[in-house]
């Protein structure tokens, strides 16, 4: 687990949680002098991470266009001069480098080596970054994945967002899973409404109760968890099939109806 708290001094080469707004991650990447930042919606807290640990952003790292995720970017390139990359077919305040899937981002100096995934659903042009960094598998999912839930459909469909996750679903299960919001205990309450048997689930929501409770976050989980936990990366399994079917009260004939039913389901779990 991540610690959160990042005191001043020279940072261990490593991934560090930036908190902004509520409950946004701005997750900095960095080799001790050098620093990537991914969805930055907010610069001030950037800044001073940088500036506490005499830190040089070289690069910003845009997931999709939303503005929790961007808002801080125009300001961060006048301030360190960072190249920008993101989706190639999102509107961005600025945006270096294109990016679709098959393309990739290759940096040495940092240890870092991503591979670009379309990952439309929760928008339309929404990309993932998956490969390595400082030698261990990584991915930043923006909000198409969170632990134990997934984004909402502003402006994709179901099959869309169940394809996006299927991608996802390919990828290392020791893979490091870095998602924007730390919305991990309200997924998970509702997750143990689909599945209440779900043993590795429960034991999961206990250790994220634990961070939380000493102000830590649940962040990152792996691809393992989520095929093990999360209903929206088990549609397939008879389980969670059978508990969208309940819900929604009438027969879902394709992993895609699920997915829809528990997206609802989900939507207006209170």
């Amino acid at each position: 687990m991540l610690a959160e708290k990042i005191v001043t001094g020279q940072l261990t080469p490593g991934i560090y949680p930036v908190r902004a707004f509520s409950d946004n991650y701005i997750w900095l990447l960095t080799n001790g002098q050098l620093a990537a930042v991914v969805d930055p919606g907010q610069s001030a807290p950037v800044l001073d991470t940088l500036k506490r640990h005499n830190l040089n952003l070289v690069s910003i790292l845009l997931t999709h266009h939303h503005q929790d995720h961007v808002g801080g970017v125009s300001d961060l390139v006048t301030q360190t001069g960072a190249r920008v990359f993101g989706p190639a077919t999102e509107v961005l305040p600025l945006c270096d480098r294109p990016l679709q899937e098959g393309d990739s981002i290759d940096d040495p100096s940092l240890g870092l080596s991503l591979g670009v995934l379309d990952v439309p659903g929760h928008t339309a042009g929404h990309i993932a970054y998956s490969g390595i960094f400082n030698g261990a598998p990584v991915l930043f999912c923006g909000d198409t994945l969170f632990a134990a839930g997934c984004g909402r459909l502003f402006e994709g469909t179901p099959a869309q967002m169940d394809n996006s996750l299927g991608k996802l679903a390919t990828l290392p299960p020791e893979t490091s899973v870095y998602c924007a919001h730390e919305y991990t205990l309200s997924n998970m309450r509702w997750a143990r409404a689909v599945e209440p048997g779900n043993q590795a689930l429960e034991r999961w929501q206990e250790q994220a109760q634990q961070a939380r409770n000493h102000d830590q976050p649940t962040l990152p989980s792996s691809i393992a968890q989520e095929l093990a936990c999360n209903p929206f990366m088990r549609v397939r399994q008879p389980t969670v099939a059978h508990a969208a079917a309940q819900w929604a009260q009438c027969t879902l004939a394709t992993p895609t109806e699920v997915f829809a039913a528990l997206r609802e389901w989900k939507n207006n779990f209170r």
